[in-house]
């Protein structure tokens, strides 16, 4: 079980925003109070009966200084397709997963200004 965080830099006011999600929502939420993300912050898939910001998967997002102490605590830093990665993964995906291997070989999604 795993903490991660992608490299995304997406503007939110002042702040450069990336992503964190977790293997678990127990270690997703034990990451966000150790670095001092509020619960009531995470983003989850509409059609789950609860109340919260609608994404595709269940995640934070998170100011940089918050993704370097996330790091620090163990977090698994990557790319831009870490989440795309996870989301395949949890749903079987293969033909996604075989995508982006390609897309990695060659070399795209290693700094925050790389297309998808």
């Amino acid at each position: 079980m795993s903490v991660y965080v992608d490299n995304a830099r997406h503007p939110f006011g002042r702040l450069l925003m990336c992503h964190m999600w977790a293997d678990s929502r127990e270690e997703l939420f034990a990451m966000a109070d150790r670095i001092g993300v509020q619960r009531k912050w995470l983003q989850r898939p509409a059609g789950l009966g609860v109340a919260g910001m609608d994404a595709s998967w269940e995640h934070f997002d998170i100011a940089q200084s918050k993704r370097a102490l996330a790091i620090a605590a163990g977090a698994i830093a990557t790319d831009k397709y870490g989440p795309v990665e996870h989301t395949a993964r949890m749903a079987g995906n293969q033909k996604k997963l075989d995508q982006i291997a390609r897309c990695r070989a060659l070399g795209f999604g290693q700094s925050e200004g790389d297309l998808l």
